[in-house]
């Protein structure tokens, strides 16, 4: 079975995609920005990953995403509410964790068909 892997660097790709599943990397945004921004700069991120990979947003599987803080679920509830596909709305976790940087505040990781 063959695997295409999206920009691959030393620890990892931004994308796998394997048996017409799209594994996505964790995506985060510019650090520094609050919440909103960084949900949506994520998101674009996403939707850019999956468009490269042959898929979008309206195939997503299951959607993880962790906050810095979960006093932010709302704040980021609504520009993620936003960007989701209503008709076609994915499996979806979220918590809390520490992230890459305390700067960093939102992660979102993305699993979707082809």
């Amino acid at each position: 079975m063959t695997i295409t892997r999206l920009h691959p660097g030393p620890r990892m790709s931004q994308a796998s995609i394997h048996n017409g599943t799209v594994y996505l990397a964790g995506q985060v945004a510019t650090p520094g920005t609050d919440v909103a921004h960084q949900t949506k700069e994520a998101l674009a991120k996403v939707d850019a990953l999956l468009a490269e990979a042959g898929s979008d947003k309206s195939k997503a599987l299951q959607v993880i995403v962790w906050l810095a803080d979960m006093a932010d679920f709302a704040a980021m509830n609504a520009v993620y509410d936003a960007w989701i596909d209503p008709e076609n709305p994915p499996a979806r976790a979220c918590g809390e964790a520490k992230l890459a940087t305390p700067e960093h505040l939102v992660e979102f990781i993305v699993t979707a068909a082809l």
